[in-house]
C-alpha cells in the first residue's frame, strides 16, 4: 500500500508539473497576444493622429514657403545647423502641443504611460537627390525618454517653391523640391502592469484551478493514508484479539487445575467471575454502550477484583487500599472493567507493583491506580484514551492489545458523569485518578 502510494504521488507530481507547465505556457502566449493587441491599438491611434498632423502641415506648407526657404538656406549652407534645428523645433511647437494633449486625453484615463517621439529621418533635394540632413532630427519627444521604441508610423511629404509660368497660363513650375520622411516612435512604459491587470481574472482562475486540483489530491492521499491506518488497525485487532482473553482464560485454567487436585469452595466463585469477564469482553467487542441491566457492586467485590489479578499475575505486587464499606449504585461488571483495565495496562508497560486506592468523599467515589512502570511521555497523555490507540516506542508497538482498555475506562467513567486524570513520568510510573459522583 505504501509503495503504491509513493508511485501515485510520483505520477501525480509529474502530471501536476506538466499541467503547471501547460498553464504557464498558455499564460505566456496569452500575455504576448494581449501585449500585441494593446500596442496595435495605441499604434493605430497614434498613426491616425500623426497622419492628420502631417496632412495639416502639408496643406500649410503649400501656402507658406517659410519651411521651404529654411531648407533651401541650409541646403546651400547659408545658415548653420543650429539655426536650422531651432527653426524646426519652433515651427512644430503647436503640433507637439496638440500631440501631448492627444496622448494625455486619450490614454491617461486608461492608465497608460506612453513615451512618444517624432523624427525627420531624411530630407532629400529631389532634383539632384542630395541629402540635406545626414542624421535624424528629433522634432518632438515626451519627457520620458524612449528606451525600447515601437515604430508607430512612417510618413513622407514634399515641400517646394512654386512659380506660375506666364507664357503658359495655368501651368505651375516646381523648383527646389524636397522630400521629407518622418517616423513616429512610441513605447508603453507600464505595458506589463496593464497586461497583468487585464489578465487578472484569467490568472486567478488558473490559480484556483491548480489549487483545487492540488487540494483534491492532498485530500485523496489523506483519505488513503487514513484508510491504510484503519486497515492496519483491523489487522492488529485480528492478530491480537486473543490477548484480551488471556487473563480470564489463564485464570480459568489455574482454577481448573486447582479443582483437579482438590475441591475448594472459593474456586467456583472465581470461575463464575471469569466467565462473566469473558462475557463482558465479548460485549465490549461488539458495542460500547452501557448495559441494559445493572448488577450493583458490593464492598467486597473490590477485593475480589484484586484477588483475581493476583492469581493471574503472581509476579506482580498488588496493593489494595479499600476504604469503601458500603454498596454503591454502579454496575459491578463495568467497575471490574475499569479496575482490571487500568491494572493490566500498568502490567503491559513493565510495572512490578500496582497500588489501587478507593475511598468516598462528598458523594464521590475516588479511585486511584498508580504503578512503577516505564511511564509515558507528556504528548501521549492526550491520546491514550482514543479508540484503538496504543503507545508506540520508536514507531513500534511493544505491548499486545487492541487499544481498547483505556478507551472503555474513559467511556464508562464519562457515562457515569465522572472524570479521569492521568499523570506520568518516564521510568517512574503513571497515576490514574478517577472521580465518579453517585447518589444514595
Amino acid at each position: 500500500m505504501i509503495a503504491k502510494s509513493k508511485i501515485l504521488i510520483s505520477v501525480f507530481a509529474a502530471l501536476f508539473l506538466l499541467l503547471l507547465g501547460i498553464q504557464v505556457y498558455f499564460m505566456y502566449k496569452t500575455y504576448q497576444v494581449k501585449e500585441r493587441d494593446i500596442y496595435r491599438s495605441v499604434n493605430d491611434g497614434l498613426t491616425n493622429y500623426t497622419d492628420n498632423l502631417e496632412d495639416i502641415q502639408e496643406t500649410k506648407e503649400r501656402n507658406d514657403d517659410s519651411l521651404q526657404e529654411i531648407i533651401i538656406k541650409y541646403h546651400y549652407k547659408e545658415i548653420s545647423k543650429k539655426d536650422f534645428l531651432r527653426y524646426f523645433i519652433e515651427n512644430r511647437k503647436s503640433a507637439r502641443e496638440r500631440l501631448i494633449h492627444y496622448i494625455d486625453s486619450r490614454y491617461q484615463k486608461d492608465g497608460y504611460k506612453i513615451s512618444a517621439r517624432i523624427r525627420y529621418l531624411s530630407i532629400v533635394h529631389l532634383p539632384d537627390s542630395a541629402k540635406v540632413i545626414t542624421e535624424p532630427i528629433v522634432i518632438f519627444e515626451t519627457p520620458d525618454v524612449i528606451k525600447n521604441p515601437r515604430i508607430a508610423s512612417n510618413g513622407s511629404w514634399e515641400t517646394s517653391t512654386t512659380k506660375r509660368d506666364e507664357t503658359e497660363k495655368g501651368k505651375i513650375e516646381k523648383k527646389n523640391t524636397f522630400l521629407v520622411k518622418t517616423q513616429t516612435d512610441f513605447e508603453i512604459k507600464n505595458i506589463k502592469s496593464i497586461v497583468f491587470r487585464e489578465l487578472t481574472l484569467l490568472i486567478v482562475c488558473c490559480v484556483i484551478l491548480l489549487s483545487g486540483v492540488l487540494l483534491l489530491y492532498i485530500f485523496t492521499i489523506k483519505n488513503l493514508i487514513r484508510q491504510q491506518k484503519q486497515v492496519e488497525v483491523l489487522h492488529t485487532i485480528v492478530d491480537n484479539i486473543s490477548h484480551e482473553f488471556k487473563t480470564p482464560i489463564a485464570t480459568l485454567k489455574i482454577a481448573s487445575k486447582a479443582l483437579k487436585k482438590e475441591f475448594n469452595p472459593e474456586t467456583l466463585p472465581l470461575i463464575d467471575r471469569q466467565v462473566s469477564r469473558l462475557e463482558s469482553l465479548m460485549v465490549q467487542l461488539h458495542k460500547d454502550e452501557m448495559p441494559d441491566e445493572m448488577t450493583a457492586i458490593h464492598s467486597e467485590d473490590w477485593n475480589f477484583f484484586i484477588q483475581d489479578l493476583s492469581v493471574t499475575y503472581p509476579n506482580i505486587d498488588f496493593n489494595l487500599k479499600n476504604q469503601v464499606s458500603q454498596n454503591l449504585p454502579f454496575d459491578k461488571n463495568l467497575m471490574e472493567t475499569v479496575i482490571k483495565n487500568l491494572c493490566e495496562n500498568s502490567i503491559k508497560y513493565e510495572a512490578s507493583a500496582v497500588t489501587v486506592s478507593l475511598h468516598l468523599r462528598s458523594q464521590q467515589l475516588e479511585i486511584e491506580v498508580s504503578d512503577n512502570g516505564q511511564g509515558m511521555e507528556t504528548k501521549e497523555l492526550t491520546t491514550i484514551f482514543e479508540k484503538f490507540y496504543r503507545i508506540q516506542n520508536n514507531n513500534i508497538h511493544n505491548s499486545k492489545g487492541l487499544g481498547l482498555g483505556l478507551y472503555f475506562v474513559k467511556k464508562i467513567i464519562t457515562n457515569y458523569g465522572g472524570k479521569i486524570e492521568v499523570s506520568s513520568q518516564i521510568n517512574r510510573g503513571s497515576t490514574f485518578k478517577i472521580s465518579v459522583p453517585y447518589e444514595n
